[in-house]
């Protein structure tokens, strides 16, 4: 169970790394974008890592100060899940 919740966790922020360097894709070229309360809320739940990791090289939503709260709190619910999954085996 452990091994599938760690996995689900990493295949979730993969997708939402995926989804803010899309959004930063579409930015460039000035197409339809992913609304900031999406990504805000796929940062919050379970994807800080991902977020953060993807907005530092992608160099998106790094100036906005909300983003980079909600990025933080999203990565303590992800160090927070997988330590009450290791602990409660």
């Amino acid at each position: 169970m452990t091994k599938i919740l760690l996995g689900s966790l990493i295949l979730w922020n993969l997708v939402v790394f995926g989804l803010y360097a899309e959004d930063k894709r579409r930015a460039q070229r000035g197409l339809w974008r992913i609304s900031e309360k999406t990504l805000l809320l796929l940062a919050f739940c379970f994807g800080g890592i991902g977020a953060i990791v993807s907005a530092h090289i992608c160099h998106h939503k790094t100036r906005k100060w909300y983003f980079q709260i909600v990025w933080w709190l999203g990565l303590i619910v992800d160090v927070l899940v997988i330590i009450f999954r290791l602990k409660n085996k």
